[in-house]
């Protein structure tokens, strides 16, 4: 990893914002790989106001939005395609309200639950950041668990993209609710520059976010933005409170499930030098398969490695101590020639 750099401040204004993915776009700031991003992001509607009352519309920063309203771009200086992107989060800090909706899209799901063609419900939230708590207008308290449902990159491709869609590279709306501060999240680097986009706000969340919002907020996140070459995985992966964390996304569950368990046997190969058909042994005891969304049309899976998850004799290793893991230090490990800092994040 790169040592500590500048520290910058990014806020949310007409110049700074995107509802779109665009290789194109020119960056709103430039920073040097180390460097801190202390950024603020409106809610996915991009509301400018609070609402009084549940599902009030109030005036928005791009008032006939495509998609997400998202900070940035954000430029890293050297980035090029075949880099790893490393986005750590130190801190999230939610608003003091946000909203739910229930029923908001004509989609499979919906259809399948009978509820796509409404009426639509809505929750509106008191937010309380200091004591983790979030009540609702209807008197239900959940606890809060702030992270941000968009970090992402354009594809390659020319033109704009939206996004809803998490993407396989360069990912987007992954709403994984891991990732939360002291998470750091690995994307392969799509276009020069890298161009990350940021938002999407989520005070709280859980697994599937399966209304297709969740206690929906504007956040203040601080982020250290870091490039790293070799990674222990090709594809988006994290390292988090939870453990390590591999993704999958497809329209189809089973792919999604599939990919994401691959990418985890190739990550506990390389940890614990071990045959891919032992690493999937060692994986059935220790590694849970979660639904992270069935909202964004191509819906995700995550594999986590719990950081307590797995002891054993002669399973020691540098940069793993931190997550509870350990493994050994052959060709492949993190002490190996072919290690990777990636595991000291």
């Amino acid at each position: 990893m790169t040592a500590a750099g500048a520290t910058h401040t990014l806020d949310p204004a007409p110049a700074t914002t995107t509802d779109v993915f665009s290789r194109d776009a020119p960056p709103v700031l430039t920073v040097a790989p180390g460097d801190t991003v202390i950024a603020g992001s409106l809610d996915a509607s991009g509301y400018l106001a609070r609402q009084r009352s549940p599902g009030e519309d109030q005036p928005r920063m791009i008032s006939a939005a495509r998609g997400h309203c998202l900070t940035g771009p954000i430029g890293v200086a050297g980035a090029r395609p075949g880099m790893v992107l490393a986005v750590r989060l130190v801190s999230l800090r939610p608003a003091r309200w946000g909203w739910t909706a229930a029923a908001a899209r004509d989609n499979r799901l919906t259809r399948r639950l009978g509820v796509a063609e409404g009426p639509r419900s809505w929750l509106l939230w008191e937010i309380d950041p200091d004591a983790g708590l979030a009540v609702s207008d209807r008197g239900y308290a959940v606890r809060i668990a702030p992270f941000l449902g968009v970090i992402g990159m354009p594809p390659a491709e020319p033109g704009e993209h939206s996004t809803v869609p998490p993407r396989a590279e360069g990912g987007g709306n992954i709403d994984c609710r891991e990732l939360v501060a002291g998470a750091t999240l690995y994307l392969p680097v799509t276009v020069p520059g890298a161009l990350v986009c940021l938002g999407d706000g989520h005070a709280a969340q859980g697994d599937g976010e399966v209304a297709g919002t969740a206690v929906e907020c504007a956040m203040t996140t601080e982020l250290v933005l870091d490039l790293i070459t070799g990674p222990p995985v090709p594809g988006i992966h994290a390292v988090t409170p939870a453990g390590r964390i591999t993704f999958g996304f497809s329209e189809n569950l089973d792919v999604a499930m599939a990919d994401a368990l691959d990418a985890m046997l190739t990550w506990m190969q390389s940890l614990y030098g071990l045959d891919r058909v032992a690493a999937l042994a060692l994986a059935s005891p220790v590694v849970d398969l979660r639904i992270t969304q069935v909202a964004n049309d191509v819906w995700g899976v995550h594999a986590v490695l719990p950081g307590t998850g797995l002891t054993g004799p002669g399973l020691t290793g540098p940069g793993l101590a931190g997550h509870g893991l350990a493994g050994p230090s052959g060709p492949d490990g993190p002490g190996g020639p072919g290690g990777s800092g990636v595991l000291d994040a």
